[in-house]
C-alpha cells in the first residue's frame, strides 16, 4: 500500500482528497501548512505528495526543494502558464488546477507512481491475481482469458477498488476520452467480468449511478 502526503490548507479540500485517496486503497497523511509537511517527512516514507503552492507559510515553490526525491504533483488555483512552466521546471511531476476531478486526480496519481516503479503491478485479493505489467489474471491458480478491453475495465475497477464509478467515467478511464460508443458497452463487460472472474458479488451495481467493486 502507497502512501501519499496531502499539503493543503483548505480543510474542505483536505479532507475530500484524503477520504478519495484512502477509499480506494492508500495510505494518507494530511498537512496544512508548509512546515507540518517537512515534519511529516522527516519522520515517514511517503510516496508522493499533493501540494498546494499558495499555503499559509511557505509557499508551495519554495517547499518543493526540501522535499528533495519525492515525486510532486502539484494541486493549486495558480493558473497562470508561467507558473505551470515554473513548477514542472523546479521538479514536479505533474500541475493540476482546480476545481480538479477526484477521478481525473486519481488517474494522474497513478501515472506518476507508475513511473517511479512505486505502483503495484500485482493485485492479489483472495484467489484472485491480476498481473498489470505481464498483463496475466489468475483465477484459483487457473489463468483467464480475458479480452484487452476486459482487462483494462478490470484494471480501472482495482486502481478505483471500493469507490463508486460512473459509467462516462469507466468509459473515460478505460476506454478513453476520445471514445463516442454507448454507455451500454460498460454494461455488457461488466457482466463479462463477473461471470469470467467470480465477481456477481463483488462487482456491485450502484443504483442510477455505475458500478463499485468492494474489497476489503
Amino acid at each position: 500500500m502507497k502512501t501519499i502526503l496531502i499539503v493543503e490548507d483548505e480543510v474542505k479540500i483536505n479532507k475530500l482528497i484524503y477520504s478519495s485517496l484512502t477509499a480506494v486503497g492508500y495510505d494518507c497523511f494530511q498537512a496544512y501548512y508548509g512546515m507540518e509537511a517537512l515534519a511529516v517527512l522527516k519522520k515517514e516514507v511517503v510516496d508522493l505528495v499533493i501540494l498546494d503552492i499558495q499555503l499559509p507559510d511557505i509557499d508551495g515553490f519554495s517547499l518543493i526543494k526540501s522535499m528533495k526525491q519525492v515525486p510532486v504533483i502539484y494541486l493549486t488555483a495558480r493558473s497562470a502558464i508561467e507558473d505551470r512552466i515554473r513548477g514542472l521546471n523546479i521538479g514536479a511531476e505533474d500541475y493540476i488546477i482546480k476545481p480538479f476531478a477526484l477521478d481525473e486526480l486519481i488517474a494522474r496519481i497513478q501515472v506518476v507512481l507508475r513511473r517511479f516503479n512505486s505502483e503495484e503491478e500485482i493485485f492479489s485479493w483472495q484467489d484472485l491475481v491480476v498481473n498489470f505489467e505481464k498483463y496475466t489474471v489468475q483465477l484459483n491458480g487457473e489463468l483467464i482469458n480475458l479480452k484487452p478491453q476486459e482487462f483494462s475495465l478490470l484494471e480501472v475497477f482495482i486502481r478505483h477498488k471500493n469507490m463508486a464509478l460512473t459509467r462516462e467515467q469507466l468509459l473515460q478511464l478505460a476506454w478513453g476520452f476520445d471514445y463516442l460508443g454507448d454507455e451500454r458497452t460498460v454494461d455488457v463487460h461488466v457482466q463479462r467480468l463477473r461471470k469470467k472472474l467470480q465477481l456477481d458479488k463483488q462487482l456491485k451495481t450502484v443504483f442510477k449511478l455505475g458500478y463499485r467493486l468492494e474489497v476489503d
